[in-house]
């Protein structure tokens, strides 16, 4: 196992709180299937933004970093997918 160091162990805390906190609003948009909140400019710009954070993270190789935009990025994807399935015309 990686030896985790304070820095990369507080990474790990952020990285499990925002990513527990996006959840919810998977869960509640895939059940209700009610994407008129989101923009799909903004959301496709944050996609793409994870990816790039998730990249970055690769690069650096810093779990934290990876787990959390690995997790949010598939998080993310289930709702752009939503967004272009059920936004109204």
């Amino acid at each position: 196992m990686a030896n985790i160091d304070f820095i990369e162990g507080i990474g790990l805390l952020a990285a499990a709180l925002t990513t527990y906190s996006f959840l919810p609003q998977v869960y509640k948009t895939w059940y209700t299937k009610d994407v008129s909140a989101f923009s799909l400019t903004t959301f496709t710009f944050f996609f793409i933004g994870i990816v790039c954070w998730l990249i970055y993270g690769i690069y650096k190789e810093s779990l934290s970093m990876i787990l959390a935009n690995a997790i949010t990025m598939v998080s993310s994807l289930i709702i752009l997918i939503l967004i272009l399935k059920y936004r109204k015309p």
